[in-house]
């Protein structure tokens, strides 16, 4: 399965907005640097999803293509 999403970082706290079937609006904890953010999110969108997911676009942006397995 092949999702679309737009990250904000830095917020308050973890949060997913789902905006229509593969595009999701996610809020994280963390600041992007040293791949911290992208860290936290693929353990984030894990528990969510329980699948495995991977980034497949999107590394250094705030969107983002994401599988899941």
């Amino acid at each position: 399965m092949i999702i679309k999403i737009k990250v904000k970082t830095n917020s308050g706290k973890q949060e997913i907005f789902k905006l229509s079937d593969d595009e999701y609006k996610i809020n994280l904890k963390n600041h992007p640097e040293d791949n911290k953010a992208n860290v936290e999110l693929i353990k984030l969108l894990k528990k969510y999803f329980n699948k495995n997911a991977k980034i497949i676009k999107g590394l250094k942006s705030k969107n983002k293509v994401i599988e899941l397995k």
